[in-house]
């Protein structure tokens, strides 16, 4: 566990039902931080806010949809509201399926795009004058997918290019503020979604598994340090990075 302490902040972490997402909430409230934790599943936010309840920090949580972004800004304003103030934001909402590219729907594409860019554009936008105020700080979570191409993931790849492409210039436009802005690229995780990937008919399998490095997946709470470490202050000379965290898969 980091001996970063988040005593006093408050940090709003997206997609916290599971995986990544709750992994960051405990890892949050284990050094201390007040933690509203949102998501769409507001049956499995009330297990993860119970599994930190012996906790330092305080969790609560509410609704978020991040394909709609008056949805992001209200989920911005419920953590200030409960909390009083907001520090940290993690964009790590998100989800990747499959298609065959020749295949995809123009609903299909919107959405994707929606769910993995919009919802950290829109977060972000209504949180900076928030994390402007505390000298705060956002980090994204994008994927190996937004460094690197991906097979049969077209919509979701150019959607995490986006977000790389996003914290790089929310950083350069307030290098000169008191806001950081980072962002963390995991290859494959052992999270639920993993467990239920639905692979399109006549895909290469093989193309599908090389985001998996030799080492095998990750855990989610690997992952969750660096987030962590990236919103706290040993990182505070660290601001418009990418950080690849993948078990080497992109060393080779």
């Amino acid at each position: 566990m980091s001996s970063a302490s988040f005593a006093g902040r408050v940090v709003l972490v997206t997609g916290a039902s599971s995986g990544l997402g709750a992994a960051c909430v405990r890892r949050f409230a284990a050094a201390g931080a007040s933690v509203y934790a949102a998501a769409r599943d507001q049956a499995r936010l009330a297990e993860v806010a119970a599994s930190c309840a012996e906790l330092p920090g305080e969790v609560a949580f509410g609704p978020l949809d991040v394909a709609v972004p008056a949805s992001c800004r209200e989920a911005v304003a419920a953590a200030v509201e409960v909390f009083g103030r907001l520090d940290v934001l993690v964009n790590n909402a998100g989800r990747h399926d499959f298609r065959l590219t020749a295949e995809v729907t123009e609903e299909q594409w919107a959405h994707d795009v929606a769910v993995n860019l919009g919802g950290a554009f829109f977060c972000s936008q209504a949180a900076i004058p928030h994390l402007l105020e505390t000298a705060g700080n956002i980090v994204n979570v994008a994927s190996v997918a937004g460094v690197v191409g991906e097979a049969y993931s077209a919509a979701y790849t150019a959607a995490k290019h986006g977000v790389v492409g996003l914290t790089k210039a929310l950083a350069v436009e307030h290098v000169k503020a008191p806001l950081r802005v980072n962002c963390v690229c995991p290859g494959g995780m052992d999270t639920p979604q993993v467990h239920t990937i639905e692979v399109p008919e006549g895909a290469d399998f093989e193309l599908v598994m090389r985001i998996s490095a030799a080492r095998g997946f990750m855990s989610a709470d690997s992952v969750a340090a660096v987030v962590a470490f990236l919103a706290s202050d040993d990182a505070a000379a660290v601001h418009g990075s990418v950080q690849v965290v993948d078990h080497g898969h992109l060393a080779g």
